[in-house]
């Protein structure tokens, strides 16, 4: 027991001493190799406090390693644009005046609900509040608010077609039907297929974006009394 005790103490004081010289970043400001680096030494740290028949100089200098690997990174990310890109990536922008760019989404292996989640976080619902979003390379959302947005007569937009295809989850929670959302689409001179991004909210104001055209606000006639 004492033995653990001491394996544990000096790993401790490695992974305190190691950390602080790694910088001041939280988890949720890391580039990717830099989270990885942290998961890594974080399961090397278990090993050695343990299993006391591995030699306590094996989990240092993996640690040790890692640490250097990490600042090895540090350096190339701040030696120039082209290192910087390969070892951290690049910051998108997937809401641009032309309303939500899919095609920047999928190349960060994101939908349209990760951007609206990630919005919702900073205070903003509707897709149409941001004139920019920005996916920074540490996934961080940065917004730029749209300065014609208005709060009145509004409530949380559902999205009702995603990338062609109609949300039957929520169709169904406004009791609506997805003939009642084609005639709609029909209405407004809009193909389904051609659709990325719809959403409706409580008082029937509905953003649409179509592919390579630009965004705009229709409104859509809700059942009687319906609202949310």
């Amino acid at each position: 027991m004492t033995v653990i005790f001491i394996r544990t103490t000096v790993i401790f004081i490695t992974l305190v001493v190691v950390m602080r010289l790694m910088g001041k970043r939280q988890i949720g400001e890391m580039q990717p190799f830099e989270f990885i680096v942290t998961l890594i030494v974080a399961d090397l740290a278990c090993i050695p406090m343990a299993d006391v028949s591995i030699p306590l100089i094996y989990g240092i200098v993996a640690i040790l390693s890692l640490f250097l690997l990490h600042q090895l990174l540090s350096l190339l990310e701040t030696s120039g644009n082209f290192f910087k890109l390969i070892v951290s990536g690049k910051p998108s922008i997937v809401i641009n005046t032309n309303g939500v760019d899919m095609k920047e989404l999928r190349s960060n292996n994101l939908g349209i609900d990760d951007l609206i989640e990630a919005m919702r976080a900073q205070g903003y619902y509707a897709l149409d509040d941001l004139n920019y979003a920005i996916f920074e390379s540490n996934g961080k959302l940065s917004p730029l608010e749209n300065p014609n947005r208005t709060t009145e007569n509004r409530s949380v937009p559902l999205l009702i077609v995603n990338q062609g295809k109609i949300n039957t989850s929520n169709i169904n929670r406004l009791k609506l039907s997805a003939t009642s959302v084609t005639d709609f689409l029909n209405k407004i001179n809009a193909k389904l297929k051609q659709t990325e991004v719809m959403t409706l909210d409580g008082f029937g104001r509905v953003y649409i974006k179509e592919k390579n055209k630009k965004y705009r606000i229709e409104k859509f006639t809700l059942p009687e009394a319906l609202k949310w």
